[in-house]
């Protein structure tokens, strides 16, 4: 189990849940709240980091947002820039998966000195995964349409086995295997979206989102990942961040989807091993990249 805290700063009060021992690694997903159960995902840190896995503003015991722009990727970098300071951390490592890598990412660009090295996944840089016809969030998805349905639901449903029964067809869609689901998920787990942050990103901070160019001038160490069948955000995508980054490292994931840190697990936490022993700011030789 994760160990639960509030930690009061200057632009609230946000929870947090810690795991593991070693150097900070924060994480955290844009639309999501966790609890004592962590997720999957950041699990994969907890043998080589002392993992903080944050709610952000409107997410589990969090404060709420006063305005709608702090719900922006922009202003949810400074919260944890608060919540860093106020933990007393120098640096900290950061590790996104998703939106929570598209965080990563704007992290990066807003406040690079803040970071030792970051891990992304399953990210884009910008709003084009949404029109690939690869993506499950393109229209031209024959999954898109069931998909909308979904995310109605976990907006606005209060059933929770309606809401239960739309997660598991949406992380269907984003399995290679979904037929092995019953074995990937054996493990309980926390992730519930939070319709308004989703709701934020959605229609207010999606169709502006662009931060590509930005990249080129991120000197931190970044490693990004991908499945090779992602049918939310395109492998391509993660090409492109990798190639747009000057100290970067790409790892391909041959039998995954959207989950590699499930789907093909020993494999990434070779990678996330791999991660752990880079240094603070080193520069990255990108022929080391697995595929």
């Amino acid at each position: 189990m994760w160990t639960q805290e509030i930690v009061k700063t200057a632009r609230g009060d946000f929870e947090i849940f810690r795991k593991g021992e070693g150097r900070p690694l924060c994480s955290t997903h844009l639309y999501s709240s966790f609890n004592e159960l962590g997720d999957y995902f950041t699990e994969a840190f907890t043998d080589h980091f002392s993992v903080i896995l944050v709610n952000l503003r409107e997410a589990g015991n969090s404060c709420k947002a006063q305005e709608e722009q702090q719900l922006s990727m922009a202003e949810s970098v400074y919260d944890l820039e608060a919540i860093r300071e106020a933990l007393g951390y120098d640096t900290w490592a950061f590790a996104g998966h998703s939106t929570g890598g598209m965080l990563g990412l704007k992290y990066a660009i807003l406040a690079p000195d803040s970071l030792a090295k970051v891990i992304v996944g399953g990210a884009a840089s910008s709003k084009r995964y949404m029109m690939h016809p690869g993506s499950i969030y393109c229209k031209e998805s024959p999954y898109n349409k069931r998909l909308l349905e979904i995310l109605n639901i976990l907006k606005t449903s209060t059933d929770r086995d309606e809401r239960r029964k739309a997660n598991k067809e949406w992380s269907d869609m984003s399995l290679y295997y979904p037929e092995k689901r019953d074995k990937y998920f054996q493990k309980p787990s926390s992730g519930k979206t939070v319709g308004k942050r989703l709701d934020y990103y959605s229609y207010t901070e999606l169709p502006e989102y662009d931060i590509t160019e930005e990249l080129t001038d991120v000197s931190v160490p970044v490693f990004v990942y991908c499945g090779v069948h992602d049918a939310q955000c395109p492998y391509v995508f993660s090409e492109e961040i990798a190639n747009q980054l000057t100290n970067s490292r790409l790892y391909s994931y041959r039998y995954s989807n959207h989950f590699p840190f499930i789907e093909e697990k020993k494999k990434f936490n070779k990678m996330v091993h791999q991660f752990a022993k880079v240094e603070d700011r080193e520069i990255l030789d990108k022929d080391k990249a697995h595929s």
